[in-house]
């Protein structure tokens, strides 16, 4: 079967509504995030997807995504997996954009990098290896994880530079699916937030 994996994005969190960098920080998600959750869960046990009967699923290890999975209706499948935590984003953790580019006038996280944190290519190693784990797998992978580093394996799914992810938007509880089109790795699903409309 031709590897797949089918991402979704964390729930929103207190810090991910402010806008607030939300790396190795175990911020819980809050109530519309567990909401959305479990909207995105009742979508998956329905068809087409009916609950991905025989997928591999795994988790980041933090608090935000475990939960996610657990509402969702996959908690007892998962396996936690630590190549998929968020970028770390060193000094900047917890800081917004703006407070950013007070200092750094212009800042951009993908092209500048963070101070004691991690680059996009250290990033974009990890995805690699989440890449390479799905190939091996005979069909779908499910994976629950965070907003940068997901945009980042988009980017590698398609044998991009990892600055490619900065292009692609990603909500709070967003469903995607990276594929094949032609043979080659599409983006099949992106960003995907039915199960949320019309609240």
């Amino acid at each position: 079967m031709t590897p797949r994996i089918i991402a979704v994005r964390h729930g929103e969190t207190e810090w991910s509504a402010a806008g607030r960098h939300t790396g190795r920080t175990d911020v819980p998600l809050n109530e519309s995030g567990r909401r959305a959750a479990r909207l995105l869960g009742e979508r998956l046990h329905r068809e087409p997807w009916n609950g991905f009967p025989g997928a591999r699923v795994r988790t980041s290890p933090l608090g935000r995504a475990r939960e996610t999975c657990e509402l969702a209706g996959f908690g007892d499948r998962a396996e936690t997996w630590d190549r998929l935590v968020e970028w770390d984003y060193g000094d900047y953790e917890g800081i917004t954009s703006p407070e950013i580019r007070e200092s750094r006038p212009g800042w951009v996280l993908w092209r500048d990098g963070v101070p004691n944190g991690e680059t996009s290519f250290q990033v974009a190693n990890r995805c690699d290896e989440v890449i390479a784990w799905a190939k091996e797998v005979d069909g779908d992978c499910l994976v629950f994880a965070h907003g940068h580093f997901l945009r980042t394996l988009a980017a590698r799914w398609r044998h991009l530079d990892p600055l490619r992810g900065m292009g692609l938007s990603l909500y709070p509880s967003a469903l995607s699916v990276l594929g094949h089109e032609y043979g080659d790795p599409a983006l099949t699903l992106w960003n995907d937030t039915a199960h949320l409309e019309p609240w």
